[in-house]
């Protein structure tokens, strides 16, 4: 446990000290000038515009819950919305401060109120996890292609550099290899150990996808988040007087690289306005209203985690208590 923890918080660091190292190049190739540009052009945001970013943030969330939920089916988990829906706000404000360890909270958070087991649920969310990857793909591709008069350059030689690296690239799926090795090794030594429940909990999660039932339902849930993302970069773009004037599809390419942005660094810190800035620069924004509109859409994006997190972290045992109450009146009743 220690050891994990170790690993965890070196990672943390790691990951914080990137962010950190492109927040201080991006303000030092800044001259004083373009600082005080961007902080006028800051300062030029309608918030008022902004008021339904919260509405869109929370309901791409519901939807992400409601989906996990089909997923836990096949388990034989059935949580209620109310609790799955407050675990994964919560999940997202752990990932503000230790990176990927949100997946882990909202699992034990489920488990605790839910009473089910938490092992089964940390595949299904491995296998969600792997769906968003597979989606950001295809969304990535359909934007170059449609935007490919714009970005198609840029794009050739990101992805030129990418396949410049074959040597990192098969030593990635080399050493996945071994990995997926090592864990069969493990539940065939002993299934039955702490270790050995747990992979084959995680077997039964990642299964779970391929025995929905309601895969219609699956993939609408999955249409509404990404709509729900691209809809809050629409409404950032109008509610800043450099950014007003840009379209849909400029908004699905931005989506797309602050996606990146939020993988790269802890809540994105750095990465996501850098970005972002970085691609508003081939649809002729300026570089101060650029990175304005990085900042202000990761604040507030950061903004919309913290209440609806520090929310849910409020109401989770408030409501699961007058749930128990509600319960023991109910069975006190039926036993009069």
């Amino acid at each position: 446990m220690k050891k994990r923890t170790l690993i965890t918080a070196v990672q943390y660091v790691i990951f914080l000290g990137l962010g950190i190292f492109i927040i201080y190049r991006m303000f030092d190739q800044m001259s004083p000038q373009d600082k005080a540009d961007m902080m006028h052009s800051i300062k030029q945001t309608r918030l008022w515009v902004l008021a339904p970013v919260l509405v869109l943030g929370f309901f791409s969330h519901f939807f992400r819950a409601l989906r996990w939920k089909l997923l836990l089916k096949p388990l034989h988990i059935h949580p209620r919305t109310t609790n799955i829906t407050l675990a994964v706000l919560l999940g997202y404000l752990v990932n503000l401060l230790l990176p990927r360890m949100g997946e882990v909270a909202k699992c034990t958070v489920l488990a605790r109120y839910e009473h089910v087991p938490a092992d089964k649920m940390v595949g299904t969310i491995v296998a969600e996890r792997a769906f968003d990857v597979v989606c950001l793909i295809l969304v990535t591709i359909l934007a170059f292609v449609l935007q490919a008069s714009v970005i198609g350059e840029y794009a050739a030689n990101m992805f030129a550099q990418l396949a410049s690296k074959k040597t990192l690239f098969f030593g990635v799926l080399t050493a996945i290899g071994f990995i997926i090795l090592f864990l069969i090794f493990l539940v065939r030594r002993d299934k039955h150990s702490r270790i050995g429940q747990f992979i084959l909990g995680m077997r039964d999660g990642i299964a779970a996808i391929f025995k929905l039932k309601e895969r219609r339902e699956f993939l609408v849930y999955t249409v509404c988040i990404w709509l729900l993302y691209w809809s809050q970069v629409v409404i950032g773009f109008w509610a800043m007087p450099g950014t007003d004037e840009l379209s849909l599809l400029a908004a699905l390419v931005v989506l797309i690289f602050g996606s990146i942005g939020m993988i790269v660094t802890p809540g994105g810190l750095g990465a996501y306005p850098a970005l972002i800035a970085q691609i508003l620069v081939f649809y002729n924004i300026d570089d101060a209203d650029g990175k304005a509109f990085g900042w202000v859409s990761w604040l507030a994006q950061t903004g919309i985690v913290l209440i609806l997190g520090i929310g849910s972290l409020i109401l989770l045992p408030i409501y699961n208590r007058s749930n128990e109450h509600h319960h023991h009146a109910q069975d006190r009743v039926d036993t009069e």
